[in-house]
């Protein structure tokens, strides 16, 4: 799958934060490794079953 231009932007935009947030996030480092590994290697399908299942923020929990 090839991305161009602002979708593809936008998608490393939304991939960046992810993965900002699944390392901040209260998970074991073994879930955050499996998480990033996901959102990295399946960038659309990855990020959307991490915004639906995948582990929140410290800051958004609290």
């Amino acid at each position: 799958m090839e991305f161009a231009g602002i979708g593809g932007f936008i998608v490393l935009v939304l991939n960046i934060w992810a993965i900002v947030s699944i390392i901040g996030s209260s998970a074991s480092t073994g879930s955050k490794v499996l998480w990033t590994l996901l959102v990295l290697v399946l960038p659309i399908v990855g990020f959307i079953v991490w915004l639906i299942a995948g582990p929140r923020s410290a800051t958004a929990s609290a």
